[in-house]
Formats: C-alpha cells, structure tokens, sequence
C-alpha cells in the first residue's frame, strides 16, 4: 500500500437495488482509480452492486439486537472504524433528514473532512425541516455534491450555501454484457427501475399507455424491477383491462439486452435527482418519453432530439407523445441517430475526471 495514500469512506445505506446505491458502487471504482484507498460503509444489510475498496457492513454486525441497541451499535462500530482506519475524507451518500440522528452522526464524523451527496430534488429526503438546524448541519460541510443543476440551484435559493457544485450520475456499460438471448420478441416500449407509485407515478403511465392504444399497433409496456409498490401496479393494470397488453417482470442486475431491444423507454416520474435510467437508455441507443418532471430529464432529454420531454400529470399529452414515436419515423430515427452521442459527456470516464478534479 502507498504510504500517506488519501483514504476515503463512501457511507451510504445500503448497496442493494436503487439509484443512489447504484451510485456509490460506480463511485467506488471512480476514486480506486484516483489511487485513493477506498472504504465503503453501508448502514442496512443489502448488497447487490459490486464495489472496489474495504467493506464495512454494519447491518451484518448488528445482527441480533433490538432496533435501539442495534443503532448504538452500528454508531459504535461507525466510530471505532474511522478511528481504525484513520479516514481522512467522508462522502455520505444516505438519505440525512432525521436531525437527532444526524446530530449524532455528525459528533461521530468529528472533524473530518466532510462531503454530503444530494440525488433527489425531495429535499425532505436530504435536509432536516428546520432551515436553521440544516444550515447548522451543511453550512461547514467542505462540500456538497448535486446531482443535478437544479438541485444545486435550489439548495443555494433555500440555504443560501457557497459550498455546492454539480456533478452528474455517469453511465457504465464496461462491465455488462449488452448481448442476451433471452429478450423478448416483438414490439414493446420498457419502464426499468423501482416500483415505488409514490415517486414513479406509475398511474399516469398506465392511463397514458390506455389512451394511447398502442397495444392495438402490436406494441406492448414491460415493466421492469422490484418495490414496495408491485401489487398496487398490477392491481392498476387490471383495472385498466391492460392484463394482455402489460407485464411486470423481476428486477434484472443486467437490463440493458431489454432496453437494446425497446422501440423506447419511459419515465413518468413526480420528481427525480437525476434519473440513470434515461441515461442508460440514451447510451444504448435507445430515445426516452420522460415527463419534464423536478429535476433531471430536462438536464439530458433535448425535445425532439433524443427524445420527447412531455408535461408532467398530463396523461393525454404522455398519450400523444407515445403515439409520435409509433407513427412518425423521421421523428423517431432522428432521435435514435442521436441518443448515444448526446449523453457522451456522461461516460464514466468524463464524470472520474470531475471527480478527480475535486479530489486533487
């Protein structure tokens, strides 16, 4: 090992299925390759996404306790591993809304160098209610990284903090196979991600897939991934009469052969941080109808260039947009031909270079 080599912890809630976890997985390898020791620390035993570096689990070494003792626990052992392994640099990648919890955490981070990572435009998430409390938590922060600009507009608006930048989610396909027998055959347009009505609106996307009836052109809507929300889905669905027209299918770690394939992909979101999916979706080729929802797609979906950016809870509007790509080709090849080359800036090797930027 290199001697006085910067380490660095990436605490985060868990490393299972989601988008900020997903982040923090591809941020591991982004600062491995900046020659930093790295040191990922979860919170929840949950472990889907590879990583680089140390893992410290400290859901697997809390096991056994009663939900107090487990979280004195964890803060303990939170503690002693800082302690341990002399980290010099916090990105913290949880959600941080509980103030007590965060006042604690903040004694346990100590003086440490201290990064905080924002991926929704819900600040409740991120910030407790109190304006004061959160200034008093972010306002000494050396840095606070956003996902996307609107996100780091609105913290400047609302907190007035000079210690923002913007940092977009890279894509990485590096390490995926893209080819894949088992795809379907067929017309289908494809929703990948989680299952969570609440954030996903999956309502608005069944009503707008209804209206649209592009089932009756052969087209079906694949709905791919895992939530809390897969019963209330298929319920709507049913309700809607879609049963022949609509499939939920399992969350897939590779699903990308099924976007290859998609004649497009969809996002009907009530707001977002900055949504890997689209981005995903664009890097393969493949154009995205998104709603214009806060914040994100309006950051990587150029109207009529790489996609369709439609008003957001308008189903009809969703309804017509679906039917564009379907009927006009010109349209359709148009943004196709540009998908890829329109999220170039957004490989993982141009985002490590911000990174490493801030870094050094």
């Amino acid at each position: 090992m290199i001697k006085n080599r910067n380490k660095v912890a990436i605490i985060s809630t868990s490393l299972g299925r989601g988008g900020a976890e997903k982040f923090a997985s591809m941020l591991s390898y982004i600062l491995d390759n900046c020659d930093v020791e790295i040191h990922n620390i979860i919170v929840n035993d949950d472990i889907n996404y590879k990583y680089a570096g140390e893992l410290l689990n400290l859901g697997s070494h809390s096991l056994g306790y009663n939900s107090v003792f487990k979280k004195i626990k964890k803060g303990f052992l939170l503690h002693q591993y800082l302690k341990e392994k002399e980290i010099d640099l916090i990105i913290d990648n949880r959600p941080r809304n509980n103030l007590t919890r965060e006042l604690l955490t903040h004694w346990i981070y100590g003086k440490r160098r201290l990064w905080f990572v924002v991926h929704s435009s819900k600040l409740d998430n991120y910030f407790p209610k109190s304006i004061f409390w959160s200034k008093f938590l972010y306002q000494k922060t050396e840095k606070i990284i956003c996902v996307s600009k609107a996100i780091e507009l609105e913290l400047k608006q609302k907190f007035d903090f000079e210690n923002t930048t913007t940092i977009y989610n890279p894509y990485d396909l590096s390490k995926t196979e893209i080819k894949n027998d088992e795809v379907f055959d067929g017309k289908y347009i494809l929703y990948f991600g989680r299952f969570d009505e609440k954030v996903k609106n999956f309502s608005l996307m069944l009503e707008a897939f209804s209206i649209s009836k592009i089932f009756m052109k052969g087209y079906k809507l694949y709905l791919m991934g895992e939530g809390p929300d897969l019963t209330f889905i298929q319920d709507k669905i049913k309700e809607l009469k879609l049963d022949s027209f609509v499939e939920t299918l399992p969350f897939n770690n590779n699903p990308f052969p099924y976007v290859q394939q998609a004649k497009f992909t969809i996002l009907t979101s009530r707001h977002e941080g900055f949504p890997l999916s689209i981005v995903e979706s664009l890097a393969l080729g493949i154009p995205v109808i998104s709603v214009d929802c806060k914040s994100g797609p309006n950051e990587i979906i150029k109207n009529e260039y790489n996609g369709l950016l439609v008003e957001n809870n308008n189903p009809n509007s969703l309804a017509s947009a679906m039917n564009r790509f379907i009927d006009d080709s010109d349209l359709y090849d148009f943004c196709k031909k540009n998908a890829s080359s329109s999220v170039q800036h957004l490989s993982l090797k141009s985002i490590s270079k911000q990174w490493e930027s801030i870094l050094f």
